[in-house]
Formats: C-alpha cells, structure tokens, sequence
C-alpha cells in the first residue's frame, strides 16, 4: 500500500495549466460561465451542417464522374455504365442515361403521294360540280374542263349516274387528235401553259426525248392529254346575249326560239322579284363556272313573275339541262330569262306586263329541286348578276 500523502498520488495530484489541454480547459471555462448546454446545441447543429454538405458534394462529384464515364463508353461504342456507378446515382438521372424505351406502334402513317393520274367519279343524288371540287382539292372549273363532252361547261347538267373524269391537278383535259390542224405549241397557246408543261407533266406518261419537233409531236392520235395550269373560254350553252328577234333560221338554242317577231313591247327599266319567295337556292352567280345566273326557291307549280313589261322570244324546252324556258325581251336592251319551269303560260311574240305570271316553278331538265333558275341580259353589259338589278 502506498503511505505517500493523498494529495502526492498520481490521481490526486493537480495538474498544472501546461498539462491541461485546450478543449478541456475551453469546456470549464465555458462551464462556468453558465453557457455550457447553450454551446452543446450549437456544436450539435454545426456538425450536421457540415454532414449535409459534405454529403451533396460527394452526390455532385459521382454525379459528374457518371456522365463523362457515359460519353466516355458511348464514344467508344458502348452505351452503359457501370454497375457500380450506376448504382450511385440518383433514380431520375439513372433513368435519363439508360434512355427512354421505345413502345410499339402498330398503326404507321404513310405520308400522301401526289397522284398523277386521271381517275372516274360516279356522280351521287345531290352531288355538285363544287362538292365534288371540293372533295378532291381542285376548282369547280376543273371538273367543267375535264368533263366537257358530259357537261357542255354547264353546272347544271350534272346528274346522278354520270362518271366525271377527275385530273389530279387544276387545269384541263384535252385529246390530241393529230393531223396537219393540231401542233404542241397551238395547243399549248390555246391553254394558256408552255409546251414543256404537257410534256415533262408525269401523268401524260410523255418522253421528252422522243417527241421531237414541236409541230409534228410523237404523240399517239387520241391520247389524252393533262393541261396542268391550263384554262380557256367556255363554251356557251346558255341563252345567248340576244336572241335574233327577225332571223327564223335561229335554232341553235331549241325548238323555243320565236321568229318573225317585228314589234317588242318596251318595258320600264326597273325590275321585280320574279318568284313570292325571294331567297336563293343553290348556285350563285357564278362566271368562274359558267353559271350566269341565280336561283330562287320556291313550291312545285308557284307562279313565276314577268320582272318587266316586254314580248316573249322565247317559250319551250331547252335542249342543253334547262328544261322548259321563257325569255323575255324587254325592248330596251335588256332580256330575262326564266328556267326549269313546270308550266308555260304564254307564247312566241306575246306582250307580257311587268309583274305578269308567265310560268308555274318546277324542276324540269336538270335539276334538284323546285327552283327558278333566272338570268339577266343587256346590250350595254352582257350577262350581268341579277341580284344587283333587283329591289
């Protein structure tokens, strides 16, 4: 047992200040300044912060280290990384590297090809030359150039059961006939194009090396031919600016047309509503078209009115869609014209009153319905809307 005093045994004796160390000496006096658990809260919260940051910095840092290990084996020709690094990563920056899958579409879209040929459409009940346009992106003008033996460029001759022919561009339709009377370069004047277009056109199926010279073409004699951008006057198949009042010989327009007609009762020069309804159907005026007049609807069998006083020239069927006709001329420059009538109520050379009924409205020749299809004409403006003339 040691005898030596307590105070000089080892655990016992007070360490002087140098044998003290700077952490226990910082915590007593911290001690007795009373702060103690106020610096315990501190130092707590301090070293978290510095765990926090510590830990984003090594997330960034093996962060940064995937993506160049990921161009790094993609310019190489790989495309993954490594487990190891992978694992380390972020779930959402995971996925962007390994990329997004691709799902399996069973419905693939084939982009539309321009067509390049002609094809045929069966005309439908209620069908039009503008519903028809419409249907395959052309203008209505088209369909009348591409069709001229069935329509006559009349709108109004369409009619169910007809097959149309449907150019795959605007323009128009015509048949080499060949022969000393036809060359390229007329045609293609006629039309309004350059030779080229016909020739270098697909659909014409033409070689450019094999036509040789412009005015004797090696082109087959009755080979349609597709105008593209093409275009021409049409041909008039309704009522002419005036009829011949005196020339009997006048027939190109129907067995309707009056002759030896001398004297013509002078109208007015202000005109009414030929119909009791006095809104349109159907086409408008339309001279892009050829159809030079309007339509107002009404009841089968209602009274078509006389818009002036003037003398008939002309009563009976027409021949090319319009049915059963009257034309009136008014003496003084002007002639009106009645169409698709159910009923004629006067004759050649009668003198007829403004406001007079002279036919009974139908649907005769071609039509879609009871309507009155109504017509303009004077000297000083040819074919004019009537709507503009009208109350």
């Amino acid at each position: 047992m040691d005898e030596r005093p307590q105070d000089e045994l080892p655990e016992n004796r007070q360490k002087s200040p140098d044998e003290t160390g700077f952490f226990h000496r910082l915590s007593v006096g911290v001690a007795r300044l009373g702060v103690g658990e106020t610096a315990l809260r501190f130092g707590t919260n301090f070293l978290s912060f510095l765990l926090i940051v510590g830990v984003l910095w090594l997330m960034q840092f093996l962060y940064a280290r995937g993506v160049e290990t990921d161009e790094t084996s993609q310019a190489a020709g790989g495309g993954e990384l490594p487990a190891s690094q992978a694992s380390l990563l972020p779930v959402a920056v995971s996925a962007s590297l390994e990329g997004i899958s691709r799902q399996a579409i069973l419905n693939t879209i084939i982009p539309t090809r321009p067509r390049i040929d002609v094809i045929t459409y069966t005309v439908e009940v209620g069908d039009t030359i503008f519903a028809i346009a419409e249907k395959y992106n052309l203008k209505p003008t088209t369909i009348l150039f591409a069709n001229q033996a069935t329509l006559a460029d009349n709108p109004n001759l369409i009619a169910a059961g007809q097959e149309l022919n449907i150019l795959p561009v605007d323009g128009t339709y015509h048949q080499w006939l060949g022969g000393s009377a036809e060359t390229l370069t007329g045609i293609a004047k006629y039309f309004g194009v350059e030779p080229e277009v016909i020739i270098e056109f697909p659909g014409n199926h033409l070689d450019p090396d094999m036509i040789g010279d412009y005015e004797n073409p090696n082109i087959a004699d009755g080979t349609w031919l597709i105008i593209p951008g093409g275009t021409r006057a049409f041909t008039s198949w309704t009522a002419p600016a005036q009829l011949v009042r005196d020339n009997p010989s006048v027939r190109v327009w129907g067995q309707g047309v009056c002759s030896g007609i001398s004297y013509v009762q002078v109208g007015y020069g202000t005109f009414v509503y030929p119909t009791p309804a006095q809104w349109l159907s159907g086409t408008d005026y339309r001279p892009d078209v050829n159809h030079l007049g309007v339509d107002f609807a009404g009841s089968m069998g209602s009274g078509i009115f006389a818009v002036d006083a003037g003398t008939v020239v002309y009563s009976g069927w027409n021949d090319w869609g319009y049915g059963y006709v009257v034309v009136i001329d008014h003496g003084n420059g002007w002639q009106t014209l009645y169409a698709h009538l159910s009923s004629i109520n006067v004759g050649c050379g009668q003198a007829v009153f403004q406001g007079g009924t002279i036919a009974g409205m139908g649907c005769t020749g071609n039509c879609s319905g009871p309507h009155v299809h109504f017509e303009m004409m004077s000297d000083a403006y040819g074919k004019v809307n009537p709507v503009n003339f009208l109350p």
